[in-house]
């Protein structure tokens, strides 16, 4: 299953479809902005296997220099992207697909803080089943409270992030 409709929050259990569609989306995008991009990056709980995740496809995308950000919003847009700008989160070209939205794009210059935290923890719960378990306890218990507020779901799953960056950044 792909797609979560706007204002709802729900898990689904992990599918090697998640894989398959990043790997299709990511052909599709580099077609149209190859010459801007360092790397693309599957991210967000799609990404690790086995661990439940809300069925949104989250993509990371490194390009050289931020404003060049802009210079791909017109490609995207053919691809069936709605670009919401460089406010709705930090330091980054936000853009999401579908309604249900199906995909998301996080568009951020090549070294940047966020962009490497998004990397590292993906990495910590790949490597690591008790966090990824402890994870995905956490998210279907907020996911079931949350059931109509993505930003407090979101904002719930802070601590338990910040946690494993510490443990990374300072073991």
């Amino acid at each position: 299953m792909l797609g979560l409709p706007r204002g709802e929050v729900f898990l689904v259990p992990w599918t090697s479809e998640w894989e398959k569609e990043f790997i299709l989306e990511k052909r599709r995008i580099q077609t149209k902005i190859e010459s801007y991009t360092v790397k693309i990056h599957h991210i967000g709980s799609t990404a690790v296997k086995y661990l439940s995740s809300k069925p949104i496809i989250d993509i990371a995308i490194e390009i050289e220099q931020f404003r060049d950000g802009e210079k791909c919003i017109s490609a995207l847009e053919s691809l069936g992207y709605t670009y919401h700008g460089t406010n709705i989160l930090p330091d980054r070209h936000y853009f999401t697909k579908g309604e249900p939205r199906t995909h998301q794009i996080h568009m951020y210059q090549t070294g940047n803080e966020y962009l490497i935290d998004q990397l590292d923890f993906r990495d910590y719960l790949r490597n690591n089943s008790q966090a990824k378990n402890e994870y995905e306890t956490l998210k279907i218990e907020l996911s079931k409270i949350n059931k109509t507020n993505k930003h407090k779901y979101a904002e719930e799953k802070t601590a338990f992030v910040q946690s494993i960056l510490r443990k990374i950044n300072h073991p």
